[in-house]
C-alpha cells in the first residue's frame, strides 16, 4: 500500500515539476515577444517623429516657393500683372 502511494505521490511530482518547467518555457516566450513588440514600437516612434520632422522641412513656405521658382518657372504675382474681374464684364 505504501509503495503505491509513494509511486502516485512521484508521478504527481514529475507530472509538476513538467507543468513548471512548461509554464517557465511560455513566459520566456512571452517575454520575449514583448520585448521585440516594444522594440519595434520604440523603432515606429523614431521613425514617426522624423517624418514628422521631414513634414514640416519639406512644407516650409520658403521651399515650395524655391521649387516653384526653380522648377516651375514661376514668378511673383505683381499689381501690374493682376487682372481683376467684375460680374458685369463681358469679353
Amino acid at each position: 500500500m505504501s509503495g503505491k502511494i509513494n509511486l502516485v505521490l512521484a508521478a504527481l511530482l514529475v507530472a509538476c515539476g513538467l507543468s513548471l518547467v512548461n509554464a517557465q518555457y511560455q513566459a520566456r516566450h512571452l517575454f520575449i515577444e514583448l520585448e521585440r513588440t516594444q522594440s519595434q514600437a520604440r523603432q515606429l516612434d523614431i521613425e514617426w517623429a522624423q517624418l514628422q520632422l521631414d513634414q514640416s522641412t519639406l512644407g516650409k513656405h520658403a521651399r515650395i516657393e524655391e521649387i516653384a521658382r526653380r522648377d516651375l518657372n514661376m514668378t511673383p504675382l505683381t499689381a501690374a500683372r493682376t487682372q481683376y474681374l467684375t460680374p458685369g464684364d463681358s469679353k
